[in-house]
């Protein structure tokens, strides 16, 4: 069951949601608009061992270009979480209709997380992205069943984070 807007903003007021920085006026029906961070990470090649190989771009205020055929690692501006409701991490539908999207793969965020999430980014066409934009919606499930925390993986980083350390 997906929570409403009302209950976004309820539940972070009781403290089952986490987001820093919290704005009313980005709650949408069903979900909460969140920013862009700073930082990206602009694939540049292959190390040695294979390994993908990543170049770090601070974000200024006149903003940066993503071009076409890259590969993008950003991150949410806020820490986004909860102890209580899963998390659907995706693009918006005004950002989508420039040929920019969000999450291609992993918009999942398990309960028990919360931190800046790593986004992955892909443009169709060149597109200018800026610092605290507001770039992606994400949507609060509660679960059935019992929550575990399985462990901390790339909740223990607050940048763009391409693969966890060896």
């Amino acid at each position: 069951m997906i929570l409403t807007g009302q209950k976004i903003i309820d539940s972070v007021d009781n403290g089952d949601i986490t987001i820093s920085n919290f704005d009313c006026l980005r709650v949408n029906p069903n979900s909460y608009n969140y920013l862009l961070g700073d930082e990206i990470k602009v694939f540049s090649g292959k190390a040695s061992d294979g390994s993908p190989t990543f170049d770090t771009v601070k974000l200024k205020e006149e903003g940066y270009v993503l071009r076409p055929g890259a590969m993008y690692l950003g991150v949410t501006d806020e820490i986004l979480g909860s102890t209580l409701y899963a998390m659907s991490l995706i693009g918006r539908s005004s950002m989508g209709r420039l040929g920019l999207f969000l999450q291609i793969s992993a918009n999942l965020g398990h309960t028990t997380s919360s931190h800046q999430w790593t986004l992955e980014l892909h443009a169709a066409r060149a597109i200018r992205v800026y610092p605290k934009m507001p770039i992606g919606q994400v949507s609060f499930w509660k679960n059935d069943g019992s929550i575990q925390c399985l462990g901390k993986t790339y909740a223990l980083y607050n940048s763009p984070t391409e693969r966890l350390p060896a």
